[in-house]
């Protein structure tokens, strides 16, 4: 290794690219894509526009220039399944409407100007391209228990409506409460029986039934097919997430990752199905797109989504963070509260954030993959802000131990960030906090 990439600072100044705002910010990106499967591409904070906004330049570039044809969001299914109809033309939804199934706190985090922007220019890129290439618009996530189960029963009722009914039975043991929060509880502590065995018994009816139910419903039903598959493996692992939050030993976070997992993969072989390349880009959190074995959750018995898209697609895989040291982000004080415009505290000195800072580069991006990046591989502290920010307790809240160079493949840093402009703006969220009154 050279001399003079011996510590952190001088590994980050010797192999930063400075990022000017121009055309060929992403070339050096790019390249690492070419023969990439998956591209994840991560976020400090669900509220920092700049990482929407680069997110969606860099998306725009992966599918016009290497064939990328599906974006999945750390979303609900079904949610995003009706911004996927509004990007591929169908229905009479405009951008925002498309948005509307995004109902569940933190609304601001699909709900905003950003993806309402990307959204219509994916539905207007897709209008030149052959059918099989058109990109599409995907949630991953399972928290959508009852929504995804009455997708499966309007679905059977179309094209079986005798499994329809039987659908609806075995969903009834779902439907007593119509809270999940409620149905784990209950379920968890046998307060009501558990739909288990029966929500399982719904997934592989769909499975084993695939090829009847196209060949029944022509070709172009393998869209609303793959719709209801997905639904139903949500209702089967958000089901058992919901019971797992009260007394199991099951870890959540290890049983969301997984399903989010699957879904990828599924999808990337649904794409391939229907004529396309099956080269999924991934916006969710660093925390779900970062390596976790490289991170202090591996203590913790935890996985997440980007060490299982390594484990099982090796080489074909990128991970990509996203930093930032000071700014503004859109934030709420509590779960299920308003969102704010917080101010975000300078980042502490010991975090690969501070780190980068001092080099006075401003906007970077960070290769990670060569031998002079070995000095970060060393611990530092990284900053992980979700939909709650709470800077009273920063360092317990927001800060957890990472080795930079195992848990992504290159970073992009912006040293001072801006809140990200929701749709649905409350009065006070035009009121920016400032420093003085949280220090």
């Amino acid at each position: 290794m050279s001399a003079h990439v011996h510590t952190p600072f001088h590994a980050t100044r010797s192999l930063a690219r400075k990022l000017t705002g121009g055309a060929r910010d992403y070339d050096a990106l790019l390249a690492m894509a070419e023969d990439k499967q998956f591209v994840l591409l991560g976020e400090a904070t669900h509220g920092t526009r700049e990482f929407y906004r680069m997110r969606a330049e860099i998306t725009r570039r992966l599918i016009d220039e290497l064939g990328f044809d599906a974006v999945a969001v750390e979303g609900d299914w079904p949610d995003a399944w009706r911004v996927n109809r509004y990007v591929h033309g169908h229905g009479d939804d405009d951008a925002e409407v498309a948005l509307a199934d995004f109902e569940r706190f933190p609304l601001w985090m699909w709900r905003n100007r950003e993806v309402l922007d990307f959204i219509g220019w994916l539905r207007t890129g897709n209008t030149g391209r052959p059918l099989e290439r058109r990109a599409g618009f995907y949630g991953l996530d399972l928290y959508s228990l009852y929504r995804s189960a009455d997708a499966v029963i309007h679905y059977l009722d179309r094209v079986d409506p005798e499994e329809g009914q039987r659908a609806r039975r075995r969903y009834a043991l779902l439907d007593h409460v119509r809270d999940p929060q409620t149905y784990g509880y209950q379920s968890a502590f046998g307060l009501r029986p558990a739909a288990h065995r029966e929500v399982v018994e719904q997934l592989q009816q769909l499975l084993q039934s695939n090829n009847q139910y196209v060949r029944a419903n022509g070709l172009a039903d393998i869209d609303a097919q793959f719709f209801a598959e997905r639904n139903a493996a949500v209702v089967v692992n958000a089901e058992t997430y919901y019971r797992a939050m009260f007394g199991s030993r099951i870890n959540t976070w290890n049983l969301r990752d997984a399903h989010m997992c699957d879904t990828l993969f599924a999808l990337s072989e649904y794409r391939r199905r229907r004529g396309g390349l099956g080269r999924v880009v991934v916006w969710a959190h660093n925390s779900h797109v970062g390596d976790a074995r490289a991170t202090e959750a591996r203590e913790r018995g935890e996985w997440n989504l980007g060490q299982l898209v390594r484990e099982r697609a090796a080489s074909s895989a990128l991970l990509v963070g996203f930093t930032t040291y000071t700014g503004y982000v859109s934030a709420a004080s509590e779960w299920d509260g308003d969102v704010e415009h917080r101010w975000v505290r300078p980042a502490l000195k010991d975090s690969c954030e501070h780190l980068f800072h001092t080099t006075r580069l401003e906007r970077f991006f960070l290769p990670l993959g060569s031998s002079d990046a070995d000095s970060l591989q060393q611990s530092m502290l990284q900053r992980a802000i979700g939909v709650i920010y709470v800077p009273h307790t920063e360092r317990a809240s927001h800060y957890f131990d990472v080795s930079l160079a195992s848990q992504f493949d290159a970073v992009f840093h912006v040293d001072e960030t801006s809140a990200l402009e929701p749709l649905d703006i409350p009065e006070h969220w035009h009121r920016r906090e400032t420093a003085a009154e949280i220090v």
